[in-house]
């Protein structure tokens, strides 16, 4: 079955669910799914997670996000992009390089967020964008976020320009709203990409017609293998029979004391095997592993 990562560059105008179906579709993978949704009005990296890759989405989603995306002053809409209604306008007073930067530096590091009505984010079972859409607003807690950096990449008179790295659960169109009041004005998100998910800082991206292309070819398409999702995480390699107990549910003893915590677990020639759980104390449990489906091939 295939696994891997795809680090698909979603196009505008689609959905991250969309576009993680497309590519399921394209290369005939048993089950896909994304990290990390886009709104249709975004473009940039999507981690698309391909058969026994999924388990290990939720190691991907936690990462820092790096985004580049343009604030229009003057006006601000009910979703918070250039996609919603305008329910606000004001002017814009006379913004100089040197009041933005200071400004910036005020959104930099740990703070608490309140997320948008127009987000995923469930009430009583029902999505708040469905709320939203229905003209009902819901008190929404705020959320502990970490802005790493935050830098002004181009002023115009009528808005600008900005790079964000974040932590998860970071609403773009929330910040972007933010600044533009913190800037004496009123605001939405113009345009807004993903430059990329860590730990994939340095690794290009495919879009949906190259990767058509390719398939169409019958050429290799770009997977990461799952591993690398988790160039964080120690490796502990397991003999043929303490690979086995893994497999099984089993624990297995013998490892270096001094790891605790989440580690990757590998078979003695380096393959993959899944995530498991180290106490400290020697011993290993399985968390999360991976089939052999190679194995199951050759045993019929």
């Amino acid at each position: 079955m295939l696994s891997g990562v795809l680090l698909l560059d979603k196009p505008h105008g689609l959905s991250s669910s969309g576009a993680s179906q497309r590519v399921r579709w394209l290369l005939g993978a048993a089950k896909a799914g994304h990290v990390g949704s886009l709104d249709p009005l975004a473009t940039g990296m999507l981690p698309v997670c391909l058969g026994e890759a999924t388990k290990i989405a939720g190691e991907i989603v936690a990462g820092r996000k790096c985004y580049r995306f343009e604030v229009a002053l003057g006006a601000a809409t009910d979703t918070g992009d250039r996609e919603g209604a305008v329910i606000e306008t004001a002017s814009v007073p006379p913004l100089d390089e040197a009041t933005v930067v200071a400004t910036l530096g005020r959104f930099r590091g740990r703070q608490l967020q309140v997320p948008p009505m127009f987000s995923a984010l469930k009430r009583a079972g029902q999505p708040l964008y469905r709320l939203a859409r229905a003209g009902i607003e819901v008190a929404r807690a705020p959320r502990e976020i970490e802005i790493d950096a935050l830098a002004l990449r181009a002023l115009a008179p009528d808005a600008v320009a900005l790079e964000a790295c974040c932590s998860k659960g970071t609403y773009i169109r929330v910040l972007a709203s933010d600044i533009a009041r913190a800037l004496g004005t009123c605001g939405h998100v113009r345009q807004l990409r993903r430059l990329y998910v860590a730990p994939f800082e340095r690794e290009p991206m495919v879009t949906l017609e190259a990767l058509q292309q390719l398939v169409a070819d019958g050429a290799p398409v770009p997977l990461l293998p799952p591993e690398a999702a988790l160039p964080g995480l120690p490796a502990v390699a397991f003999g043929p029979d303490a690979a086995a107990r893994l497999a099984q549910g089993q624990a297995v003893l013998g490892i270096d004391a001094t790891l605790a915590g989440r580690v990757r677990l590998h078979d003695e020639r380096g393959r993959f095997l899944g995530l498991g759980e180290a106490d400290g104390r020697g011993a290993v449990r399985p968390r999360r592993m991976f089939v052999d489906w190679e194995a199951r091939a050759r045993a019929g």
